[in-house]
């Protein structure tokens, strides 16, 4: 039985990862959790210098999911660099950095920076503000989107996938931006934008107002723009959002995903990954399919009986 997958040329033992800001570096889930096992850890977002985040409250749960607004909290590259990669480096498992900026220059800093030697694949969040242009998110504009891509692909040593915003009209239109600017792979979905009140405090329960919707909740939509997207472009595309068990992820591949991410669902259960992966394989034990690749975009033969899809 074949589960793995090949995403911008690199070779994924199965389209299981994680999901950028669930899983740390995967120290603390190491304790829980074999990397070895996984396709790929996808890290925190990584920026050029120290980011502290935004002012807490920072998390707030809702109804079926959670709100975040942590600002992208994190050390820096070149902490990254001398504490993070050698830990990674350990397990054999491919590394996907999200890097984060501000500018096209922040960007560029931490691309070059990151070698064949630190990563594997490089995921480019483009869902950050951008404070030459007032503060819209990069990936808002598919001008912007196109522009930053190319930009980065001229930098970078690695494949980069794009980080695809979920926040805008028509996700079909980043997604062919993003393939125009010459992605390899794109991502989504980001983070829907939410918000929370104290009705006892009449406060807004986050201290930026507004944060990033995750979890199950956003499945249905997550999933709406991963077929749009997959069917949209050429490159691979890896789908999260909501992503509990093997079912869920599955529906994602017949979607059209190539990879699929677990995130809001490690901090339910630190298992959630490998219970992915084994949801994966017992489905594909149980309906005797000897190749994951034959379910990738398989619901386009869905008026056929169940055997259609390979």
């Amino acid at each position: 039985m074949n589960t793995s997958v090949k995403i911008a040329g690199v070779t994924f033992q199965n389209p299981v990862m994680t999901a950028s800001g669930t899983f740390g570096s995967g120290l603390e889930y190491s304790e829980f959790v074999d990397l070895n096992a996984l396709g790929a850890v996808v890290t925190k977002g990584v920026s050029n210098v120290p980011w502290k985040g935004n002012e807490t409250p920072r998390i707030a749960e809702t109804y079926g999911g959670m709100l975040n607004a942590i600002g992208l909290q994190n050390p820096g590259i070149d902490v990254f660099i001398e504490r993070d990669v050698p830990f990674l480096r350990s397990f054999n498992t491919n590394i996907i950095v999200n890097v984060c900026g501000k500018s096209t220059e922040d960007y560029i800093e931490v691309v070059e920076r990151l070698t064949k030697k630190e990563a594997d694949l490089l995921e480019i969040n483009i869902s950050c503000p951008n404070v030459k242009e007032g503060g819209i998110a990069f990936g808002q504009n598919p001008k912007m989107v196109e522009e930053i891509t190319s930009v980065l692909k001229k930098h970078a040593a690695l494949p980069l996938i794009m980080k695809l915003s979920p926040n805008v009209t028509d996700i079909t239109a980043t997604a062919k931006a993003a393939e125009a600017g010459g992605a390899d792979a794109i991502s989504l979905i980001n983070t829907l934008t939410g918000m929370k009140i104290d009705i006892n405090k009449r406060k807004f329960l986050l201290g930026n107002k507004t944060g990033g919707l995750s979890g199950p909740a956003i499945k249905p939509v997550a999933l709406r723009m991963v077929y749009q997207a997959s069917h949209a472009v050429t490159i691979p595309v890896i789908g999260m959002g909501g992503i509990c068990s093997g079912e869920d992820a599955l529906e994602f591949i017949m979607a059209g995903a190539t990879g699929v991410a677990v995130g809001t669902a490690n901090f339910m259960d630190p298992y959630a990954t490998i219970k992915t992966i084994v949801g994966i394989e017992s489905f594909m034990k149980k309906n005797q399919i000897g190749d994951i690749n034959e379910l990738i975009g398989c619901v386009e033969e869905n008026n056929r009986p169940f055997g259609g899809c390979m």
